[in-house]
């Protein structure tokens, strides 16, 4: 790279390996060095851009969030019920969301076969006969990045922030997200219990309905009512683990005040009843 990369997000977590050159790292979170020994990991939904020192040559991966979350439920399987609450376990690590991760010139120096064997294999898209291979090849990268993955259990620092992790469709277009789908997301994250109106969504967003659709399914996968029932199914299972609330009352908690049309859309997200789900979970326990 040898010119600055405008901010820009991606729904995906990524991790840029640099591996020759140096740059300046700017983000909504501030601006970092970046060189050789260098890996820069970066939140789903992080804007961020780079200018480089005359020039910078990268590596990035990109790893999709549920893949990610599929990751944690297999490694604590022992105590996560499922992967809704493997997502909350992760949710409960505060992470900065765009961290610079210092492994030193020669144990990044050893991560560039594996990079390099994993960008070839992945040229030509997925295959089932590469699947074990890039597996094993991500694995071994993880291995070495993850002890420098900086994470706590409470709120250190005003950037920090909880990840969020709303259940998407597996095909996806990889390209950019524009900040009117952020927006947009954002606000149904913020208060999923609120009864949002598409008209209220594009007016925050600035958009028309028809164009709020559009950009939101090239950002999500899923269009925003559905993104939002996702939020409310997976705010609702939370609820049915941890607390002894009436089912009736979960549901009012999360927007849903139909315990019928509540039960069907939650089972299209869960795949099992409030009830089955609620009875799974304490038994789990």
């Amino acid at each position: 790279m040898y010119r600055p990369r405008e901010p820009t997000a991606y729904d995906r977590v990524k991790l840029i390996f640099v591996r020759a050159g140096s740059a300046i790292l700017f983000s909504e979170f501030g601006e970092r060095p970046i060189s050789v020994g260098d890996a820069v990991l970066l939140a789903a939904n992080t804007l961020c851009g780079a200018e480089p020192e005359d020039w910078i040559t990268t590596t990035t991966l990109y790893l999709d969030r549920d893949y990610v979350v599929d990751q944690v439920f297999w490694q604590h399987a022992a105590v996560l019920t499922d992967r809704l609450e493997a997502k909350d376990f992760f949710e409960a690590r505060y992470a900065e969301p765009a961290q610079v991760l210092r492994l030193g010139e020669h144990r990044a120096g050893y991560l560039m076969p594996w990079l390099d064997e994993l960008g070839r294999l992945s040229l030509d898209g997925p295959a089932p006969e590469r699947f074990y291979r890039i597996q094993a090849l991500l694995f071994a990268v993880l291995d070495v990045v993850s002890p420098f993955v900086q994470t706590s259990a409470v709120r250190r620092s005003a950037t920090q922030r909880k990840a969020t992790w709303p259940s998407t469709p597996a095909q996806r277009r990889l390209t950019p997200l524009r900040a009117e789908a952020r927006t947009a997301a954002g606000l149904l994250r913020e208060d999923p219990a609120r009864p949002w109106t598409l008209g209220e969504l594009a007016e925050a967003a600035h958009l028309s309905l028809s164009q709020l659709g559009r950009v939101f399914v090239d950002a999500y996968g899923q269009t925003p009512m559905t993104y939002l029932t996702t939020l409310r199914a997976e705010h609702l299972a939370r609820l049915l683990r941890e607390s002894d609330l009436p089912i009736e009352q979960a549901m009012a908690e999360v927007g849903w005040h139909s315990r019928g049309h509540a039960a069907r859309l939650f089972r299209q997200a869960v795949g099992v009843t409030p009830s089955r789900y609620r009875e799974r979970s304490r038994h789990s326990g």
